[in-house]
């Protein structure tokens, strides 16, 4: 690896006047290189599931592929005869596949429910390889920039590659921020992706660069054509007969804006039982583009707060409905997740809807978490409860699919009010069900409806009418929790879909690793960056859950608390570089102690009123842990003397500890920092043990 290297050379290129980068200075390439992954990261991220069907339920295999394919393109740095085509050109070939096979991942499967998706019957056989190939194209990806990032780490001291990296990611994560802040459609995103490439480009190869980046743009210019960009998904609208739109987001059809009047039975069955203008004040959570405000208003409720997280949806059914719910001033709009406002309000509600809060993707690509996951929790259904007035009642409404769901929520909401829920099933396509429960249900003679009973349908009914009617008592379902927000497993499981799926990907990397790393490389990886790695991994996870808990699983949040550990990491590493820290064990004591006292605390245990206390313990019960992490990494990384090797080596550890997050499914969040304690001691007790490597000379 030479001091000009660009991202059109292998590192043991040697270059010549012509090939002179038009950026100099290895650690402002660095910056660039790891700026431009990270963005290219979350563009992935965010770009390949919306054109891909149901795969943003599985964003969190996007990120491994990404880590899986910097750790290659590291690994690679080592062989110089190793031949690989350009980014720009991975880049092109990354937009022309998805634009012209058009995916569609079929999930079939009953061990986890996806909404939007059919959960039985047989998949097609291209399905079965579909999420492995994504996965190996992703990662392929990645492997040209990275294998120029591995060989800049070898021409500078560690300490100071690392501090340029992790600058260069926060730089990415801002520029995604603002991004998703101004809800910037995908042509902006691969416009800045082209200008990152051609500053790291040489001069000879920047026409080339430059020509592939604008054939890129313009297929993504194409298929962004009548699209909307919210921060979370891609929307389409379709009109609809006789007048209103069918929305989709990321090519999954999500909610309809038609007169309120031919909206699903189930909406209106809350004013059937009891007369909507006897309803002072309504709380609707997940309001979508209007249609539950609209059919709240039509049957006289007189005021009504609407709360929708995605921005760009309330936008278009305040422009869009044909009801016009949003322009009603008995109506007040407000953007932001639904659990956070139930803890924040300090109103009472004698209404509150959980309007069809299904939302189609996950919070975070680091956690299998969904947007609506923490509403859909017993501790949650008990904050509903306490923001009814005493006359008060809950009404759910959904496209349930499976009875099962069916009865684990009802069960969840007659625990939290202490009482069987009433509960109307529709039968016909989709299983559609009311779940009702709250103070004002004992109005209802219990004789006038009884325990729940079912009428059976036939299979080609498909007319959605009442077919199921009655109070349904607490089933065996194991109730979603904080701790365990899973409501669409039936039980505490490691879902057969995910274990399959991640064994293939495991295959994939030990075959990529032994195939692209030289045999002298993999004798010297280093299983204490390793380690540090998949510990790593799984306390970002834990920090990410923790604050969406406590602060919404919103877009913003995520991003502020990525980059909140990204700058405990580049404090740590300004610590490293200033102060000659040669006892690490008492760090290591240090992180086991915050550890302990993260276990000992539980995070429901900080939701507090205070949203300023409630921030301020959060922060230093789980920032403190990562920056001690991180002191401790920055130590070892700071005496490395294969720097690549060792950088290489813990981002396959962290993409380890991405596959482990999901045990969460099985035992819960909580038990997740189990693991963290036992890969951080593995990893001292390698610390003094771990290999170190010759750097070798370019």
């Amino acid at each position: 690896m030479t001091a000009r290297q660009t991202i059109d050379e292998p590192p043991a290129a040697v270059p010549t006047t012509a090939a002179r980068p038009l950026v100099t200075g290895v650690h402002v390439r660095i910056f660039l290189a790891s700026f431009t992954l990270l963005f290219f990261e979350l563009l992935c991220i965010r770009w390949i599931p919306a054109y891909v069907r149901y795969l943003s339920y599985f964003t969190n295999f996007i990120l491994l592929a990404s880590f899986l394919g910097m750790g290659l393109g590291i690994l690679s740095a080592r062989r110089a005869t190793f031949r690989f085509p350009s980014f720009p050109v991975m880049v092109l070939s990354l937009t022309a596949i998805v634009a012209l096979n058009r995916f569609e991942l079929n999930i079939a499967t009953t061990d986890v429910l996806y909404f939007g998706s059919g959960t039985t019957g047989v998949a097609s056989a291209e399905s079965f390889i579909l999420l492995p190939l994504i996965f190996t194209f992703v990662a392929a990806s990645f492997v040209p920039l990275a294998r120029t990032l591995g060989g800049l780490f070898t021409q500078t001291a560690p300490l100071k590659a690392y501090a340029f990296d992790i600058v260069g990611s926060l730089a990415g994560t801002a520029a995604f921020f603002l991004i998703a802040y101004f809800s910037l459609p995908p042509i902006y995103w691969f416009a800045a992706l082209a200008a990152l490439i051609l500053l790291l480009s040489s001069r000879a190869t920047i026409a080339r660069s430059a020509a592939l980046m604008v054939v890129a743009c313009g297929i993504v210019l194409f298929l962004q054509s009548g699209t909307y960009w919210s921060p979370y998904y891609k929307i389409t609208l379709t009109p609809a007969q006789p007048t209103g739109y069918h929305l989709d987001v990321n090519s999954i059809g999500h909610q309809s804006m038609i007169p309120w009047q031919e909206k699903e039975p189930f909406y209106r069955r809350v004013y059937e039982l009891f007369r909507g203008d006897s309803f002072q004040h309504a709380l609707i959570l997940g309001a979508g583009t209007g249609s539950d405000t609209a059919t709240a208003l039509a049957n006289g409720v007189k005021a009504i707060t609407a709360v929708e997280i995605d921005p760009v949806i309330h936008k278009l059914g305040a422009q869009l409905h044909p009801d016009r719910p949003y322009s009603d001033p008995r109506v007040r709009m407000v953007n932001t997740d639904g659990r956070v406002f139930l803890r924040n309000t300090q109103e009472k509600f004698d209404l509150i809807i959980f309007a069809l809060p299904d939302s189609l993707t996950l919070t975070s690509s680091m956690a299998n978490l969904r947007l609506e996951s923490f509403l859909f929790t017993q501790d949650s259904l008990a904050a509903a409860r306490e923001a009814l007035t005493p006359n008060g009642v809950l009404v759910l409404y959904n496209y349930y699919r499976e009875p099962w769901l069916i009865e684990k929520l009802a069960g969840m909401v007659g625990q939290a009010f202490g009482r069987d829920s009433f509960v109307s099933t529709y039968g016909g396509q989709g299983r559609g069900a009311v779940i009702i429960n709250g103070p004002r249900l004992a109005e209802i003679p219990p004789e006038q409806f009884g325990p729940y009973r079912e009428e059976p349908v036939a299979p080609e009914n498909t007319e959605l009418r009442v077919t199921g009617e009655g109070y349904m008592g607490a089933g065996a379902r194991a109730p979603a929790t904080d701790d365990w927000p899973f409501v669409y497993l039936p039980q505490k499981s490691f879902p057969t879909i995910y274990i399959k799926g991640l064994a293939v990907i495991a295959v994939i990397s030990l075959a990529a690793i032994f195939w692209i790393a030289p045999r002298s490389t993999l004798r010297r990886f280093d299983w204490h960056m390793f380690f540090l790695g998949v510990a790593f991994a799984l306390l970002e996870v834990k920090a990410l859950t923790t604050f969406a808990l406590l602060f919404g699983s919103t877009w913003i949040v995520n991003s502020l608390v990525f980059f909140a550990i990204l700058s405990s990491v580049l404090l740590a590493v300004l610590v490293n570089a200033r102060f000659p820290i040669r006892r690490v064990w008492i760090f290591y004591l240090l992180l086991f102690g915050v550890l302990a006292l993260n276990l000992a605390v539980r995070p429901e245990a900080l939701l507090f009123q205070n949203a300023a206390a409630r921030y301020l313990v959060a922060s230093v019960l789980i920032f403190a842990p990562v920056f001690l992490a991180n002191v401790i990494f920055s130590n070892a990384f700071r005496d490395t003397e294969a720097a690549d090797v060792a950088f290489a080596s813990n981002l396959l550890g962290i993409m380890v500890g991405g596959m482990l997050e999901y045990l969460s499914m099985l035992f819960g969040y909580h038990m997740l920092l189990w693991l963290v304690v036992a890969f951080y001691a593995v990893a001292m007790l390698l610390r003094n043990v771990r290999t170190r490597t010759p750097a070798l000379s370019s």
